[in-house]
């Protein structure tokens, strides 16, 4: 695994009783990350992934739970 210098992040997990949180999908304890360069990049990009991709239907939204972390 590659280390990245990277010190701010935005750690994405799923809510509870979500149903992507079933064992057979991404699982309970399923979390991604993304890093980025500066404070600033990552809360940009924090403010931008609170709003719903153009390509989902109109009343859908993302079912994810985003936090800000550093490093």
């Amino acid at each position: 695994m590659k280390q990245t210098s990277s010190k701010h992040g935005i750690r994405i997990t799923l809510p509870p009783g979500d149903t992507l949180s079933a064992t057979h999908l991404l699982g309970p304890h399923f979390e991604a990350f993304r890093w980025y360069e500066s404070r600033e990049a990552r809360d940009d990009a924090f403010e931008a992934m609170q709003h719903s991709p153009g390509y989902y239907r109109r009343g859908d939204a993302p079912s994810q739970v985003l936090s800000k972390v550093d490093r």
